[in-house]
């Protein structure tokens, strides 16, 4: 799995070797500052030449130096590639995303998303960094210090080996434990991010329902469940340091033990125990941080798992083959179309057959959750509908690119979703190459020119989700984005719900008088609808009756039903 992630530090190869050897010969250094040691407490010290000491302290002292200067350029190494590393990565996972259908998002989750596009990416990049600055040396400190050791005494290199294998048993133990649990942390935190996301955008709604403490305990509870998660890691993790530090600290008494004895038969040196001593601290030192990295390499692998996850989804929606439109044809055919959502059986649409001539204004009308919506998202292809085919001007929806069959789509969702920019910028969303007279145009359409001007015009400034506008102005706007693009079938979900009657009246005539585009309006509204040249009601995911105004007033109890109720509470 590690493998497929190479190529996304192929550019920061240099970086990567660079680092790594100047770790390394850093690590080198720091082996060798022992047996300097060693000679200036056995040949200077002893002889009481003085020279030889300061040779021997201004030559660590240079080492030192080296070591840091390596050190340094190291650092910088790995910060440039474990940063190029996450960018890249996330590059990457984000155009994946995008290539997915609404079914696997779904599916995943948006909270679960964004999770793992910052914070596991973050998690790998991490992983990156220590790699390269700590991953190299410490494995090679703790090597070299037992050879080392071996080489100046073989019985006190066998306990430097005993400890060394027992501290690497008892960090393989607490990974292997540790490992699940952080996976449960990442899903965790992915349930929290979700309710902060969603309070966060439903603000007004948690405070019009004065539901501030019910929301409150919720994310409390997320918090407290994610809070014991991380105390079973932490109780896990604690043994690593004190397990440690008794195994080696055991270790330095065994051989200190030791070697008191052959200091007296003289077959070892007060510099060979200091050396020695000196390389069990350094491995001490070095299985401290390998104990470290086990807990960021335990992380790291969790999400490398999840961000592989995302990355091994494929869209079930495949790009066609590509093929002309015939704009002689019907703008708008369904045969038997039946549709479910991921995760149920239950068809939310069922066999629906439509058509719609070029140049019509539809309207579908019917109570939640009918399925109007899903109706027009099999449209431009967002969903694939479970059975039937739909055809777009008499091509399947399935034999057209992608980008060319939405290209001929402008569609407003019920759900106003501007841009943080400029109106300008999110205009542009729908013609990219647009004037702004055409801008004017679109604005005016939308009966929105007067308050964009009044503001400060095009270049009035977008706050994140068009927040600095009020839900009408924010309708409007998408109207006016989707219309710029002058689509061949302009698809209008439920996009009026926050407009008076009187604009809702006026940005309907002002729809119908653009000529040649197919506009299908989706309402709760049947003073939305009731002009349009052919009226489709559904009822629980079925067409139940469809005509003009007067004749389903007349023959659909349902419309009629629908008509006399808001006439009803409008008078």
């Amino acid at each position: 799995m590690i493998g497929r992630y190479l190529p996304y530090l192929k550019k920061y190869r240099a970086s990567c070797i660079f680092g790594a050897l100047s770790k390394w010969f850093e690590a080198l250094l720091e082996l060798l500052v022992p047996l300097v040691m060693k000679n200036v407490i056995d040949i200077g010290v002893a002889n009481a030449d003085i020279s030889y000491v300061l040779w021997g302290g201004a030559l660590m002292l240079a080492m030192g130096a080296v070591g840091f200067g390596c050190a340094v350029f190291c650092q910088r190494s790995a910060s440039i590639a474990s940063q190029g590393f996450g960018t890249n990565v996330r590059n990457a996972l984000f155009r994946h995303i995008d290539t997915l259908s609404y079914r696997e998002i779904d599916r995943v989750g948006a909270a679960s998303l964004v999770t793992r596009v910052a914070n596991d990416v973050t998690q790998m990049q991490s992983a990156v960094a220590m790699t390269i600055r700590l991953v190299v040396r410490s494995p090679f400190i703790a090597a070299g210090s037992i050879i080392l050791c071996l080489a100046l005494d073989w019985r006190a290199g066998l306990v430097v080996t005993a400890a060394s294998v027992l501290v690497a048993l008892v960090l393989w133990i607490i990974m292997k434990k540790s490992v699940p649990y952080y996976t449960k942390n990442q899903k965790k935190l992915d349930r929290l991010t979700q309710i902060t996301n969603e309070n966060l955008e439903g603000a007004r709604v948690v405070r019009a329902f004065a539901n501030r403490e019910k929301e409150r305990a919720r994310f409390d509870r997320a918090a407290e469940d994610m809070l014991e998660n991380s105390i079973v890691i932490g109780k896990i993790s604690a043994w690593l340091n004190p397990l440690t530090f008794a195994i080696v600290n055991f270790g330095v008494a065994v051989i200190l033990l030791m070697s008191g004895y052959q200091v007296n038969d003289g077959r070892l040196t007060n510099g060979d125990i200091i050396a020695i001593i000196n390389y069990m601290t350094q491995i001490l030192n070095a299985m401290i941080v390998i104990s470290n990295l086990v807990s960021l390499f335990t992380k790291a692998n969790a999400s490398m798992h999840r961000v592989s996850e995302v990355f091994d989804m494929r869209s079930c929606i495949e790009d066609g083959p590509g093929c002309e439109p015939d704009f002689q044809a019907p703008a708008i055919e369904m045969e038997g179309v039946s549709f479910s959502y991921a995760g149920t059986d239950q068809y939310s649409l069922r066999d629906i057959t439509l058509a719609v001539g070029r140049g019509q204004t539809v309207g579908i009308i019917g109570g939640t959750g009918s399925g109007k919506s899903t109706l027009v998202n099999l449209l431009p292809r967002l969903y694939d509908a479970s059975v039937g085919s739909v055809k777009i001007f008499g091509r399947d929806v399935r034999d057209y690119h992608l980008k060319e069959l939405r290209f001929l789509f402008g569609v407003v969702p019920q759900n106003a979703a501007l841009f943080s920019g400029t109106v300008r910028s999110n205009l542009f969303w729908g013609n990219d190459r647009a004037t702004d007279e055409q801008f004017d145009e679109a604005l005016k359409v939308a009966c929105a020119y007067d308050f964009v001007y009044e503001k400060g015009g095009l270049d009035e400034k977008v706050a994140e989700g068009g927040k600095n506008f009020s839900g009408g102005q924010r309708q409007r706007l998408t109207i006016a984005r989707a219309v710029a693009a002058k689509p061949e079938i302009l698809i209008l979900d439920d996009s009026c719900s926050a407009l008076d009657f009187a604009t809702d009246a006026r940005v309907r005539a002002n729809i119908a008088a653009l000529k040649g585009m197919t506009t299908v309006i989706i309402s709760q509204r049947a003073s939305s609808i009731m002009n349009a040249d052919t009226i489709f009601v559904l009822e629980d995911g079925k067409i139940v009756g469809s005509g003009r105004h007067g004749e389903l007033y007349e023959h659909c109890p349902l419309y009629r039903e629908i008509c006399d109720s808001q006439t009803r509470a409008e008078g």
